[in-house]
């Protein structure tokens, strides 16, 4: 089997058994359409001497009671949820969050709704993150993405979806996870089980206002702080900006960003589009007048955005 199911109770109860072991407080059930499984066997690779002290809380005392981030992520999980109305296909989606915390609720409970009303079977990936202590670093969470895309592709059969069918989604920060995800084209991680003999690269990746550079006037500070540090190796920083790093083979790219977004400036978007037309790779991008940062599935006026249409008539176009 790949993967670790985990059932609700059996969750919460190795969550009360690790806040016991290592300070950390147990990470609340997923919503209640929703299945959970871990994204590695056993421990995640690399792990600090002492665990990191993962929680989950609500990010507004207000807010809806799904709207979540999770800090500190010592197990990385994929939650799950099934359509009504199958499609065939599936897609990751990758919360943003700075790469300081997982923001599972805008950018990833209700977005996997919305595409699961269209058919796909969505799974929201809770990664590691690169301040922790991980042996990996910044690639703590690159190893937990290449990991969760070769899991679903594993529970296709069972699942009834098109293994080569698998998409990929990110935001802000996970935007710049899920570009990493389809321009990296080695594994960075050891195999651990039959799981990590297929394939990672998704077949399609959408950007939603994604952090793309490491370095220059654009670059969103608290990504990179998070990843390098303060006082980060020039050359690392070039490393980590995908847009330097596109090659020919990657899946065809759909962007979306709001021009007046003051987090993330929109040249990060524009630069990777610019990169993917440069490495002749099928590329889609919208950029919207207005929306700012984090704007998920709503307008600034309270309206629907029409992004999630517009990607899945694109991803339609590519097979997914």
């Amino acid at each position: 089997m790949s993967g670790v199911e985990l059932d609700r109770r059996g969750l919460l109860a190795a969550g009360a058994l690790a806040a016991l072991a290592s300070g950390a407080r147990a990470a609340l059930p997923p919503p209640k359409d929703f299945d959970r499984l871990a994204v590695w066997p056993g421990a995640a690779p690399g792990a600090p001497t002492v665990p990191p002290p993962e929680q989950e809380v609500r990010r507004s005392p207000n807010g809806p009671a799904e709207d979540t981030a999770i800090t500190h992520v010592a197990q990385p999980t994929l939650t799950h949820i099934r359509p009504a109305k199958p499609n065939g296909a599936a897609l990751l989606m990758i919360p943003g969050g700075g790469y300081v915390r997982v923001a599972v609720g805008i950018e990833g409970y209700a977005i996997a709704r919305r595409f699961a009303e269209a058919g796909y079977h969505c799974f929201v990936l809770v990664y590691r993150l690169p301040a922790d202590g991980w042996a990996a670093g910044p690639d703590a969470p690159l190893q937990d993405a290449q990991r969760a895309m070769r899991l679903i592709r594993t529970r296709a059969a069972r699942e009834g979806f098109d293994a080569k069918r698998v998409g990929a989604i990110g935001f802000s920060a996970g935007g710049h996870l899920a570009a990493r995800l389809a321009t990296v084209g080695q594994a960075t991680y050891a195999a651990v089980d039959a799981a990590d003999a297929a394939p990672f690269l998704p077949q399609v990746a959408g950007l939603l206002y994604p952090v793309i550079q490491m370095a220059g006037p654009f670059t969103h500070k608290g990504s990179r702080d998070q990843m390098f540090g303060p006082s980060p190796d020039p050359a690392k920083l070039a490393a980590y900006s995908v847009e330097q790093h596109v090659p020919a083979g990657t899946p065809p790219t759909f962007l979306a960003a709001a021009a007046d977004d003051r987090v993330v400036p929109v040249e990060n978007s524009l630069g990777m589009f610019s990169a993917l037309k440069t490495a002749g790779v099928p590329s889609e991008m919208h950029i919207f007048e207005t929306g700012g940062h984090g704007f998920g599935l709503k307008r600034p006026d309270g309206s629907f955005s029409p992004w999630p249409d517009l990607f899945l008539h694109w991803a339609g176009t590519h097979g997914v």
